[in-house]
């Protein structure tokens, strides 16, 4: 194994694996209903499971034997009841990890190595390339297209959660993380009616307001700053695609109204984002005349 990939292993280890073991065990301490027993039989079937599927047990067999190893669940009621709470807890899990990784994500890669606008900006500097890449960018744009399937996102409520979490976990904040996961633990993760497209776009909105603006806007100003004899007015370098509300790929639930209602959100979701980036210029340019132009726009 070479070393760069053994370091960034060894990164994700440090980072996400042991603070995952870390903050799960506070899961069990949440002062919820059966939560601690849930949380100590998900480990004892845990090892059923890797047990039966090492013996090639059906899925049936494998459930079969945990009950009967465990007396306690007679009823077909409370045997359903323990399963929904295993997927409830291992559903909350998956979210510390996700918000682990998001939080642990500048540790675990290298932000200036191959593939990234650092490495990019060293190359082109040291071959005396800049002529060639401003010509490039002429021509060049990645355009994102975000799409979205009812299982593949969660509820808006549990995104702003991952977000708090992630900032609380790269800053070791155990309290709040504390708060989070209760926040968590009474947090829904499905709605009883199957989303509608407008409720598919809603949350992929969510990725546009929280993720992407300000990365493609922290792309822009670095090239802009790094290369700034090329003309990005004519030629946007990103450009952003949305799937949701207007396909018209079959889609019954997809018509006229859903495409402007969607089309409504996405123009109201940048022009919220603009006005809390020019709240932020209101902040720190106070000069005379200009707090006056900015206050206008």
């Amino acid at each position: 194994m070479d070393r760069p990939l053994s370091r960034s292993l060894e990164n994700f280890k440090n980072y996400v694996g042991i603070k995952f073991q870390l903050y799960n065990s506070l899961f069990t301490s949440l002062p919820f209903y059966r939560i601690e027993k849930t949380g100590m039989l998900l480990s004892l079937f845990l090892n059923i499971c890797e047990e039966g599927y090492k013996r090639k047990l059906s899925p049936q067999q494998i459930i079969d034997e945990f009950f009967l190893k465990d007396a306690s669940f007679n009823k077909q009621s409370e045997k359903l009841d323990l399963l929904f709470r295993f997927i409830q807890f291992v559903e909350r899990q998956v979210v510390l990890f996700d918000a682990l990784e998001d939080a642990a994500f500048k540790f675990v890669h290298d932000t200036s190595g191959t593939g990234t606008l650092k490495q990019l900006e060293v190359e082109v500097e040291q071959n005396k390339k800049e002529k060639e890449l401003a010509k490039k960018l002429e021509e060049f744009s990645v355009e994102i297209v975000l799409t979205a399937h009812p299982t593949q996102f969660y509820p808006g409520s549990v995104l702003g959660i991952i977000n708090d979490l992630s900032k609380s976990l790269a800053e070791n904040d155990t309290a709040r993380i504390n708060m989070y996961l209760q926040q968590l633990g009474k947090t829904p993760f499905f709605k009883k009616e199957k989303p509608t497209p407008y409720d598919e776009a809603l949350s992929l909105i969510w990725y546009l307001e929280n993720v992407f603006f300000s990365a493609a806007g922290r792309i822009f100003s670095f090239l802009k700053n790094q290369f700034p004899e090329v003309d990005y007015e004519t030629n946007p370098v990103i450009k952003m695609g949305f799937w949701p509300g207007g396909d018209r790929d079959g889609n019954p639930f997809v018509n006229t109204e859903i495409t402007l209602k969607v089309a409504d959100a996405l123009r109201g979701a940048i022009i919220k984002c603009y006005y809390l980036e020019i709240r932020r210029l209101r902040r720190r340019l106070t000069f005379k005349g200009v707090d006056v132009l900015l206050s206008d726009l």
